[in-house]
């Protein structure tokens, strides 16, 4: 039993089914995330366990009390809202000290829990001011130091930071990472995100379509994605997905695949339980940082291979230079240092990391076990 038990739990709006028995235990203290693209459910799934819309079947419980019907008031929990939802008429402080008013909270005990989280958050000049006097991080802060001010049992975000700018997104992520690391309070919190999923969470649950596609950390997820949707969704260049044909050489498991030439090229498998795939078609997933020139390729990595390929683009990003490839007829995206010397037109020799390559199953789409 978790701390926060989402147990079988579905949805639905009349004859249609939003949620599929959504099955995810929280351990207190954690950080978990849901993702996914609009639209797949995941806001829904947080307004329930915020008690704002019904269950239609399954049970939620906090602490091991059921709250299947139990009124939002009554749960100890607290949300941020993405569009903050602060009174307009009130100071900072009031908005951050109403909740505790409501409870009945003497005032002595609001003032010294606002000043604490105002310290917290680093918004003490700010108390006396409207919202309206605000910028929109200023603003998302103060929605956080209301949440924070309850000292609520779990804490729920949606999608809190997608009213910001980049540079102050990224900000404030860095300040609920902060907080958590600091509070050690258990926090669900949905984005569409996947940048923020893999920088805030503990674990991930990455939904799509009312289904739970994967639950694990975020190591997890992106090292070994359940399947191609999560592959696809989770990382940004996305995972780099082309079909291939298990063939045995030299008494291993290869990976055959074209070049932009339409030349079959090997590449040897790390997992030897490919062989049982010997002749047959299959899905091949590749990390573009598992694409590179061969002084940037991973030293520690067991399975380096070589493919001589054309150089469709480049793309100088700063840190990295991506380059763009034809594989398997499909475009493939590799990452490289910024000073790798490599040019649109050339033919350029790649190096391959098949220990981080993954093989689905076209028929399912889920990946193939190692």
């Amino acid at each position: 039993m978790g701390f926060l038990d989402i147990s079988n739990v579905t949805k639905s709006y009349g004859a249609v089914e939003v949620l599929h028995k959504i099955d995810i235990s929280v351990q207190e203290g954690e950080f978990l995330v849901l993702v996914g693209p609009s639209g797949c459910g995941k806001s829904t799934l947080l307004n329930m366990i915020a008690g704002l819309e019904g269950i239609s079947s399954g049970e939620i419980a906090i602490r091991g009390s059921t709250m299947n019907g139990v009124h939002p008031s009554k749960r100890n929990i607290a949300m941020v809202f993405q569009s903050y939802a602060l009174y307009p008429n009130m100071t900072v402080g009031q908005n951050i000290t109403f909740g505790l008013e409501m409870h009945g909270t003497p005032k002595p005990e609001r003032e010294a829990a606002m000043k604490k989280v105002a310290a917290m958050l680093q918004i003490e000049q700010l108390l006396d001011r409207k919202p309206g006097q605000l910028s929109g991080g200023q603003r998302q802060r103060v929605a956080m130091g209301r949440a924070l001010v309850r000292n609520p049992d779990v804490f729920l975000f949606d999608e809190p930071l997608s009213n910001l700018d980049a540079k102050l997104r990224v900000d404030m992520r860095t300040e609920i990472k902060k907080l958590h690391q600091n509070l050690g309070t258990t926090i669900v919190y949905v984005t569409h995100d996947q940048i923020e999923a893999m920088t805030l969470s503990t674990r991930i649950a990455v939904m799509n379509k009312g289904y739970v596609q994967q639950l694990g950390t975020p190591k997890e997820i992106y090292d070994t994605p359940a399947n191609i949707f999560v592959a696809t969704f989770m990382g940004s260049p996305a995972m780099n997905i082309m079909p291939a044909k298990v063939v045995m050489a030299d008494g291993a498991p290869h990976a055959e695949v074209t070049d932009a030439d339409g030349t079959a090229r090997r590449l040897r498998f790390s997992q030897a339980n490919m062989a049982e795939w010997a002749g047959r078609e299959i899905i091949l997933g590749i990390r573009p940082e598992a694409i590179t020139d061969p002084d940037g390729a991973d030293r520690k990595s067991s399975n380096i291979q070589s493919l001589t390929n054309r150089v469709n683009v480049t793309e100088p990003a700063g840190s990295d230079t991506f380059v763009t490839t034809t594989l398997s007829g499909g475009d493939a995206i590799a990452r490289m240092r910024a000073d790798a010397e490599v040019r649109a037109g050339q033919i350029f020799d790649f190096a391959v990391d098949m220990d981080k390559a993954v093989a689905f199953d076209p028929r399912t789409e889920d990946r193939i076990p190692a």
